[in-house]
């Protein structure tokens, strides 16, 4: 057997199987980058083998949907003639290399925060538009003094479930948790919390692309990610669901399923879920990374648009922010046109009859 020296490629000793495992074992696809920067051989070893596809997929197994990749803008130097499919078959390589390299950088070098861009669509809401889902991107829950939250419809069975669904700020994002704060209903008697008794989120994207998704049910969505149920403690504060991993959202689709009902309205005795506020933790992988969906949707194009680093932006949406403005002047007008409404919200609110009339939700 063939000893090495000091100094000597182990790659030229070891077999390939073997060389691939060691270089696998690093923690992710930035080391491997820095590997490649050893030598031409260890480079071509690395490229050859597909080794930073292969640490992005054990990362994000959602990558395993990518049917190829393509860098927007680029030009193939290929050259005509004999060996050209080998050629191109190298820089299909390459592509793939620079593309699975600079996805697991965005996903570590970048800021995570909330990546709600609007929200979509509510699977039921009681009273349109007061309660609508749009309220849950408040932070606050009373605005000029006016109660914010969603509303579930009533329902006389506790387990019938309800879905919040949500675009984010990119259809490439990885996400890490999500945070939901159950309504505490300050105007009716004994302050009830109407939290649902789980939740379970899911990840994915519109199956059609020129179907409106305002009014889209869950078969127009094609989900590549469902978690598992986390449980919903029924208490007026923001409670942090983190997922097992970060997931990677493709398509830019996040739906929040809430099961099970706990909270019963005294006044009808139907049970209902409402919701304050949501946020969706994250990094943001555009304008870096987009997609394009194939038909059949299992799988997609991975679409490299930029090799700068994406940022979180500033601001929420424009959409987003001008609706939070509109609704914020509407409430300060009432307020001045002296239409405060029958009741006033505060916490410091007391009930001093029991036989006063509650408010329905």
């Amino acid at each position: 057997m063939k000893k090495m020296k000091n100094g000597d490629d182990f790659l030229n000793f070891l077999p390939c199987d073997l060389s691939i495992k060691i270089l696998t074992a690093l923690e992710g696809p930035s080391d491997l980058v820095r590997i490649t920067a050893v030598s031409r051989n260890w480079r071509h070893f690395v490229i050859r083998h597909g080794l930073c596809k292969h640490l992005s997929l054990q990362m994000f197994p959602q990558l395993s949907r990518v049917d190829r990749v393509n860098e927007l803008g680029g030009s193939t130097k290929g050259h005509a003639g004999a060996g050209s499919s080998n050629f191109m078959e190298w820089e299909a390589l390459e592509r793939e290399h620079r593309a699975y390299a600079f996805l697991a950088r965005c996903c570590l070098s970048t800021t995570a925060g909330d990546c709600i861009s609007e929200a979509i669509i509510a699977s039921s809401t009681d009273n349109y538009p007061e309660e609508s889902i749009c309220n849950t991107l408040e932070p606050r829950d009373r605005v000029a003094r006016t109660a914010s939250y969603w509303s579930s419809k009533g329902q006389k069975n506790p387990a019938v479930p309800e879905t919040l669904t949500y675009r984010l700020i990119a259809d490439l994002c990885v996400v890490t948790e999500i945070k939901i704060r159950p309504f505490q209903a300050f105007f009716q008697f004994g302050y009830p919390i109407y939290s649902a008794k789980s939740v379970r989120f899911r990840m994915g994207h519109i199956k059609d692309a020129d179907e409106s998704c305002q009014d889209s049910g869950t078969d127009k969505f094609a989900w590549t990610y469902t978690s598992q149920e986390f449980e919903m403690a029924q208490e007026n504060r923001l409670q942090t669901f983190k997922l097992p991993e970060p997931i990677l959202c493709i398509g830019g689709i996040l739906q929040i399923e809430l099961l099970s009902r706990v909270q019963r309205q005294e006044i009808d005795g139907l049970f209902y879920i409402c919701v304050s506020h949501v946020q969706v933790v994250g990094r943001p992988l555009s304008p870096a990374f987009g997609i394009q969906i194939l038909e059949p949707p299992e799988k997609f194009v991975l679409e490299v648009q930029s090799y700068s680093l994406p940022t979180l932006p500033e601001q929420m949406s424009s959409i987003t922010s001008l609706q939070m403005r509109v609704r914020d002047l509407e409430q300060i007008l009432n307020l001045l046109q002296g239409n405060e409404g029958e009741v006033e919200y505060g916490y410091e609110w007391e009930v001093e009859d029991e036989d006063e009339e509650e408010f329905d939700i």
